[in-house]
Formats: C-alpha cells, sequence, structure tokens
C-alpha cells in the first residue's frame, strides 16, 4: 500500500506544540527531525553503541506525517494550515511549507535483517534466528540471536571487546549482570562459557521479550537468566532487586558518559575481587571513564582495543 508522506517546515521552538496539534487532528504519529542537541537524559534512555554527530542547532524543524491513500488530504492540509494561522499569533511557527511525497508501505521492524547473517566472534558462531546452521558449524559453540527491537547482535566492535573479556574472567561460580542488557546476548554468552547465573537490566521494555526470546531458541532456562526493566543508575528499587555485593561480573555496554554516572553506583553490586567490564566507549573518551573508575575505587586490569572502540577492565579490590 501506498502512503501520502507530508513534510511540515517548522521551528524547534514550535515542534512539540505542533506535533500535539497534528494529534489533535486525529493524526497518527509524527517524525521528528531537527538540530537540537541530546540532553543527557536522551544519551541515558538510548541504547545504541554509537551516539550520533548532529549539527548545530539552527532553530529549524521538520515534521513528518503520513495518510493513508483513500484518506482526504485536501481536508487535512486545510485543518492543518487553519491551525497553524492560529498558532502563529502566539507562537513562532516558521515558514509552514508543506512538501508532500509518496512512499511505499514498508516492514521496518523486519526490512533491516537482509543485512544481518551469521559471523564468527573468534571461535564464536553468532546466527540470526531465520538462517541455519551449516553442517561444518555444528560442532562449533553457537548462539542463535534475533535482536527483535532491542539492541544487540554481537557485530559491534564494542559488544565484541566485552565478549572476549567475560570469556577471559567467567568461571563455574560467576554471576553476571549486564547493564544495558538488550537482546540478551552477553548474559546468555556468560551462561554458554560456563556462568552460573546472570541478570540484565535495561531501560527498554522491549529487552525482556527479545531476551526471553533468544533464551528459548538457545535452550536457556529462565531460572538461570532474570531481566529487570529501570534505571540502575537511580532507582533504588532496581538497586534492591538486583541484590548487593553479589556480582562476580558486570558488564556494562553503554554509552561513556553513561557509564561515568554508571560506575561509582554500580561498586555497590560487585563482589569484592569482582570484574567491571566497560565498552562502547569511542577512543577520545578513554581516558574519562578511566577516571571515573579510579574514582570509584576500582583498579584498571586492563584496557582493550578494536577500530576505534575502547573496553576498560576494572577490579574491586
Amino acid at each position: 500500500m501506498k502512503w501520502n508522506r507530508f513534510r511540515l517546515k517548522t521551528t524547534t521552538e514550535a515542534e512539540d506544540i505542533v506535533s500535539s496539534m497534528l494529534m489533535d487532528l486525529g493524526i497518527q504519529g509524527v517524525e521528528i527531525e531537527d538540530r537540537i542537541p541530546l540532553t543527557q537524559s536522551d544519551k541515558e534512555q538510548m541504547f545504541v553503541d554509537i551516539l550520533p554527530e548532529i549539527e548545530a542547532d539552527d532553530g529549524t524543524a521538520y515534521l513528518s506525517f503520513y495518510l493513508e491513500e483513500d484518506e482526504d488530504k485536501e481536508k487535512v492540509l486545510a485543518d492543518v494550515r487553519k491551525e497553524l494561522e492560529e498558532m502563529s499569533a502566539y507562537v513562532n511557527v516558521g515558514e509552514c511549507s508543506i512538501e508532500e511525497s509518496q512512499t511505499e508501505d514498508v516492514d521496518w521492524v523486519n526490512n533491516w535483517k537482509q543485512y544481518f547473517h551469521q559471523f564468527y566472534v573468534d571461535d564464536i558462531l553468532i546466527i540470526p534466528s531465520w538462517e541455519d546452521v551449516r553442517p561444518e558449524d555444528e560442532d562449533k559453540m553457537i548462539i542463535h540471536i534475533d535482536p527483535g527491537t532491542a539492541f544487540g547482535t554481537g557485530m559491534h566492535e564494542t559488544t565484541q571487546l566485552c565478549i572476549r573479556q567475560i570469556r577471559r574472567y567467567v568461571t563455574d561460580q560467576t554471576r553476571i549482570l549486564d547493564v544495558g542488557c538488550g537482546s540478551g546476548i552477553l548474559g546468555m554468552l556468560a551462561l554458554k562459557f560456563g556462568a552460573a547465573y546472570s541478570v540484565g537490566t535495561d531501560l527498554d521494555p522491549c529487552a525482556i521479550d527479545a531476551t526471553h526470546e533468544n533464551m528459548e531458541v538457545n535452550g536457556i532456562s529462565r531460572e538461570k537468566y532474570e531481566v529487570m526493566i529501570g534505571n540502575i543508575i537511580d532507582d533504588k528499587e532496581i538497586q534492591d532487586r538486583v541484590g548487593y555485593g553479589c556480582y562476580d561480573i558486570v558488564a556494562a555496554n553503554i554509552l561513556a558518559d553513561v557509564l561515568t554516572q554508571l560506575t561509582p553506583v554500580i561498586v555497590n553490586q560487585l563482589k569484592s575481587g569482582g570484574i567491571y567490564i566497560t565498552s562502547g566507549i569511542i577512543d577520545d573518551k578513554e581516558q574519562t571513564v578511566v577516571e571515573a573508575v579510579k574514582a570509584a575505587g576500582l583498579e584498571v586490569l586492563d584496557v582493550t582495543y578494536q577500530g576505534e572502540w575502547v573496553c576498560v577492565t576494572a577490579r574491586k579490590n
């Protein structure tokens, strides 16, 4: 099915109120494009490895909305323009030009799968749930993964850095906490490496379904892996549920700016002698994270690199 797409040019000052107006008119879903810098809260809620670079805010915003082909677009556009004219009396709505185009109905949730194929991290075969294991790979260590709408395929350098460090320090007694677990890949691999128990936390509710589905296809019992939703940095309830002084390894593959806030908190979850594995760190943020780790009283054991990404591993003495 084809859709009519409308891209409205307005101002960053007015984007929230204009978005609200569009929804009040019955328009379901509005895409916002602007150059407003991300707040610290925005950064904390992003569960991607790479923080996008954006140009300086120029005060311009674009709001895109979609109408089905058989909808009365002339009436909708007339209503939008009327509301914008009235709004201009008390807020700078900008030029309010509207570009029209057509787009095909695309399955955005699943379309990316054409780019994700099985691959190795050292001797570990990571294979998407929609592909089959080749006969020659059946004796390998295999992890089946489908990120769904949660982040985490293992393809990114930061994830691979974490995988190698977890494997290096895990024992059959290990209890591991993965902060920002996404699809659950690190916690599941820890169990495959021999760990006794995994716990994952994430801000995105999609992480629960994604992790549970991946556990099922990998034959991992829910008695071995628990997933919780919440911000362990400032949510006392989550901190209490996760527990204190009970983890041999804590892994956090998130942004450097979040790691600096997480580190002084997460020392409370680590056992004495516990290992703290941090990644998601672009190379020019390495010293920032190292200083945060040391300031929290941890001993830096190792700094590893892959491409422009860094993994800092430390111990609670």
